[in-house]
């Protein structure tokens, strides 16, 4: 099933993000990550998602630590979950800013395209 993101709230799509990534537990179970998520616009706000030891964790808020920070627009992050955004292109055109580690941003692209939203 795929979701129409522009029918969803934020808070109803980062439910379907934990029920996916605790389904599917194998594509992280070897990442010790939490990145922090704003997301600016209508409905935006601040997220986090935390892996840690084979388990996923979504967070609504801001994690107390992160390794990683991403800012971007709600509609960037639909598309992103969409597979229609390419992380790397987007911070290179400034409609993504990472603070931290840029390489676990373009791993949790990649993270995120083995699920089906």
């Amino acid at each position: 099933m795929t979701a129409n993101f522009d029918e969803m709230t934020l808070e109803s799509i980062w439910n379907e993000i934990d029920a996916k990534l605790k389904e599917k537990r194998e594509p992280y179970k070897d990442m010790n990550t939490t990145y922090s998520i704003n997301l600016t616009g209508e409905d935006g706000g601040q997220f986090g998602l935390k892996f840690l030891d084979g388990h996923a964790e979504t967070i609504f808020g801001t994690p107390d630590e992160s390794d990683c920070a991403l800012s971007m627009s709600v509609k960037d992050f639909k598309k992103l979950l969409a597979g229609n955004l390419n992380s790397a292109a987007s911070y290179m055109m400034g409609k993504l800013k990472i603070k931290g580690n840029l390489g676990l941003a373009l791993k949790l692209e990649n993270l995120l395209k083995q699920y089906s939203f």
